[in-house]
């Protein structure tokens, strides 16, 4: 993992429920994709994906 970073409210500064992870190469990202999206975590299934540039 190269970063991560927990998205927040501006207001109240609690996390939103999602957040972003850089890792290191694709191969990477596809295994922590493959192994991780579905999986529950405290009772929320997590979805885990390649984030959609939004640079418009």
């Amino acid at each position: 993992m190269t970063n991560a970073q927990v998205i927040t409210d501006r207001d109240t500064g609690r996390s939103r429920g999602f957040g972003f992870v850089e890792l290191a190469t694709p191969e990477i990202a596809k295994t922590a994709i493959d192994l991780l999206n579905g999986q529950n975590v405290d009772g929320r299934d997590l979805t885990v994906g390649i984030a959609k540039d939004r640079s418009h």
